[in-house]
């Protein structure tokens, strides 16, 4: 992310939003299990002021980055210009294949403005740990202060490096107009609180499946305990063991086996990208962030 810099008397200290709007959606959409209503959508309003609370005398630059569909493009239309009243640019990009996405449009600006300018804070919203945690954390090194916008489900790569913070969006003040529901067993209160049943009880009843459920158990429960003897084979199911003559000095007659190797495969964790993404039409006249 080096490049060709101006004079420093000429780089100004700035502020600057990134907002992976794909990532974010597809990421809300798997917190709810539901495609998001409008009541369910963070308010960029609310965003925008907590973005400024820290921000001082420096020069602020939020920015929202898109895939763009055709297939609600009405809908879409509003959102752009909603955003853009409230002080985002907005960058739109045209989905003609599935491999088309923004990621690279994203590094791109914040690489253009720390050459350009002297950053001081960049604030990503995105849950993709691939395509940021390696150029966030050298933008730390070189000085600057690199949070995280996102959720604690998905962002465990800003929770578990040293270099970047983490700030839940939940957390941001007024950023939603209800709670999401979630289950967040790290940000509870003092005084401990509720988490409402996903469905009534009475519903068991209707589920054949459910008569006999496996009851699950607490992780603090003890494991069971081993038989106190172990089962005895008789004479007539005991199999001998052959006599091994070595061959040489400490060295069997036959080569023996090594176990082979335990097939351990990765589990595949969600991606990165994808999911709903948000529409818009290639003719809708919205410029490129410069």
């Amino acid at each position: 992310m080096d490049g060709p810099r101006p004079p420093a008397s000429t780089r100004r200290d700035l502020d600057l939003l990134i907002w992976d709007a794909p990532n974010m959606d597809m990421t809300l959409s798997s917190i709810l299990g539901a495609r998001p209503s409008s009541s369910d959508r963070p308010r960029f309003d609310a965003v925008a002021r907590w973005f400024l609370a820290e921000a001082g005398d420096h020069e602020v630059e939020g920015c929202v980055f898109t895939n763009v569909h055709s297939g609600n493009v009405s809908q879409l239309r509003g959102w752009v210009e909603a955003l853009r009243s409230f002080g985002y640019s907005v960058f739109a990009r045209p989905k003609l294949n599935p491999d088309d996405d923004i990621d690279d449009a994203m590094l791109q600006h914040i690489a253009e403005r720390a050459a350009a300018q002297r950053l001081r804070r960049v604030v990503v919203a995105s849950g993709d740990g691939r395509n940021f945690l390696g150029p966030l954390e050298d933008l730390h090194r070189h000085g600057v202060r690199c949070v995280v916008l996102s959720f604690a489900e998905v962002a465990g790569y800003a929770q578990d490096s040293p270099l970047l913070e983490f700030v839940d969006l939940e957390d941001v003040p007024g950023a939603f107009q209800n709670a999401l529901g979630r289950t967040r067993l790290t940000n509870l209160p003092p005084e401990g609180g509720w988490f409402r049943p996903t469905r009534p009880m009475r519903a068991l009843l209707d589920d054949p499946h459910a008569l006999h459920p496996a009851t699950p158990q607490h992780p603090s429960s003890p494991a069971p305990l081993p038989p106190a003897h172990a089962p005895q084979v008789s004479a007539a199911a005991a199999v001998p063991v052959p006599p091994v003559t070595p061959a040489g000095p400490l060295a069997p007659s036959h080569p023996v086996p090594h176990p082979p190797a335990h097939p351990f495969t990765p589990a595949a964790g969600p991606g990165p990208t994808g999911g709903p993404r948000l529409a818009e039409d290639r003719g809708a006249g919205v410029e490129p962030v410069p």
